[in-house]
């Protein structure tokens, strides 16, 4: 490994060369309390920036063992350090001058969500941080002097501010530990406790606006109807107290403008950990909660979702069924079949998001369209079943129909913001009304296992002479948060809402890329490829699937339901 003063000798070396020679610089250095490594250099100003990382001993980093023993701390931590990180580089970035990214320095931008991420790594030898600089230039003219700037004076600050213990407010990284342990407790606590979700009181759920995921501020203060208020014993923050969702049916009613989808909202995000001053970082529910809804138009591949579509007039087979443009209740009996598939234990669902005729009949409808004209059972009638036979819990948002309240085993009104337990009122006046049809014969989960087809994994294209064919690897590339593009195809997850972070989306390109490439070309198990991905993501971390020369810093870890989501819509 070459030493520091090496490296500042190659840059002046180079100064004022054409950019290419940059290309020397690939390699690591020691600079004393840590080492960097180039590890990708661009190939002009104007190209994505250079790949660059530091390692820092565990010795010179100094971070008590305790802090990140436990798989929970080590992300609140890791979280911590990225977040940090990014503010300090943030104060010298484009401060070295050039064209195009010259001087850039980026750092994963982290949201409310506390997600497991390649920008910073505690490993056993240490912390292993990721990270983009644009090496500077005028035009195609190497300014080295520049990079000199970024490397031996803004990175050093930047690190040294950030990757040693003995630099970091000791209490605020205390505060970081106790929040990760405290929200682990509450997981753990749903389950002993027969819970799928918990919402602490004093809980701030409404956002700043539709763009914007911080604290709506001014807004109402959560607070939990007595008669599901449940008191937990955290260890460190002590006695906390909210609303307690049982497993069941639950549904939340009110009307209009009154904090319904909002709650929805803050569950649905609920299956992170969220930082401290987010005001849901005591909101958490079950891990594998689906957020599901009506996708139209969507691609569906071989799912069985007889359980809810039957006896097609085309004579189409539901129990393996496959199109290219789904209709709304095709496409929403599907989700709910997928996360199913991925182990989905709790289903988020908002009436105003479904496909109506998926989710009830009502009676005259049943008497003037006869069951057997009717392909759709719908949900009201398979709700029950997938809690009592299946163990699949649901949350429900409703607004418009009475029949919900026959299924349900907790009722919720949301007046101004506030819930209310109207259990017991909404059974007596239902009691007044004829109970409409609430189960359906013939309930059974697919029993076949399906099969995950990958399809090639190169493609061809022209020669830059244009006279012969060469064969590459398919390129991805992301489109924001909601879609990526692998080879010639799009993968459209604009509705899998459960997905907070472009970098997560990122994730899940290299590893339907990665998939693609260790399938040989041949259909395996869904199952036993999502297991597979998965085995070799927890022993190695998200650089296991990426299959580049370089692991960059942009990705975040998306959980399995998002995975299976990926898969069943390429």
């Amino acid at each position: 490994m070459k030493n520091s003063e090496e490296l500042r000798r190659e840059l002046l070396a180079i100064h004022r060369k054409s950019y290419p020679a940059y290309k020397s610089l690939k390699g690591n250095y020691d600079f004393g309390t840590y080492q960097l490594s180039i590890d990708h250099v661009q190939g002009d100003p104007f190209a994505s920036p250079s790949k660059l990382s530091v390692h820092i001993s565990r010795q010179e980093a100094g971070f008590p063992a305790h802090l990140y023993q436990k798989r929970h701390t080590r992300i609140a931590l890791q979280d911590y350090l990225t977040r940090r990180f990014r503010a300090q580089t943030e104060r010298f970035c484009f401060q070295a001058k050039g064209s195009g990214k010259s001087g850039m320095i980026a750092v994963s931008s982290c949201g409310q969500e506390i997600l497991e991420r390649t920008a910073c790594e505690i490993r056993p030898d240490g912390i292993l941080a990721r990270f983009d600089v644009g090496f500077p230039a005028n035009g195609r003219t190497i300014q080295a002097l520049e990079l000199e700037k970024i490397l031996f004076d803004f990175l050093p600050q930047s690190v040294e501010r950030t990757f040693f213990y003995r630099r970091l407010p000791a209490s605020e990284v205390e505060q970081v530990f106790f929040l990760a342990e405290d929200q682990q407790a509450i997981r753990e606590e749903l389950s002993r406790q027969g819970l799928v979700a918990f919402i602490a009181n004093g809980a701030i759920l409404p956002r700043e606006s539709g763009v914007s995921d911080r604290p709506m501020k001014g807004a109402t203060p959560f607070q939990s109807p007595k008669s599901l208020e449940v008191t937990l014993h955290l260890p460190h923050a002590g006695e906390i107290s909210g609303m307690g969702i049982r497993r069941g049916i639950t549904l939340i009613a009110g009307g209009g403008y009154h904090g319904k989808s909002t709650v929805l909202q803050a569950l649905e995000r609920g299956v992170y950990n969220h930082i401290s001053g987010d005001g849901r970082e005591y909101v958490i529910t079950e891990d594998s909660a689906l957020k599901l809804r009506a996708e139209d138009g969507r691609k569906i591949s071989g799912v069985d979702i007889s359980l809810f579509i039957n006896q097609l007039p085309n004579g189409r087979d539901t129990r393996s069924f496959s199109t290219l443009d789904a209709s709304g209740s095709t496409s929403q009996a599907a989700n709910i079949m997928e996360g199913v598939e991925a182990g989905s234990r709790l289903l988020l669902i908002d009436e105003d998001t479904s496909a109506t005729n998926f989710m009830v009949r009502d009676e005259l409808m049943q008497k003037v369209i006869t069951r057997d004209k009717e392909p759709i059972t719908p949900f009201l009638e398979r709700a029950r079943d997938l809690y009592e036979r299946a163990g699949i819990s649901t949350i429900l948002v409703v607004g418009s129909c009475g029949s919900y309240f026959f299924i349900a085993d907790t009722i919720l009104q949301m007046d101004n913001y506030r819930p209310v337990d109207i259990t017991e009122m909404a059974r007596q006046m239902a009691a007044n009304y004829p109970a409409p049809q609430i189960k359906a014969p013939g309930f059974q989960l697919p029993e076949k296992k399906r099969h995950f087809h990958p399809g090639l994994s190169t493609q061809k294209r022209k020669n830059y002479r244009g006279t012969g064919m060469v064969t590459e690897r398919l390129k991805m590339k992301i489109l924001g948060k909601d879609s990526f593009l692998l080879g010639n195809d799009t993968v459209d997850l604009r509705y899998v809402e459960q997905l907070v972070d472009r970098e997560q989306t990122a994730a899940l390109g290299c590893i339907l890329q990665h998939i693609k490439e260790t399938s040989e070309g041949g259909d395996r198990e869904f199952d036993v490829v999502v297991q597979e991905i998965m085995g070799k993501i927890e022993k190695n971390g998200l650089a296991a699937i990426c299959d580049l020369s370089y692991i960059p810093f942009g990705l975040a870890m998306p959980r399995i339901q998002e995975i299976y989501a990926c898969l069943n819509r390429y």
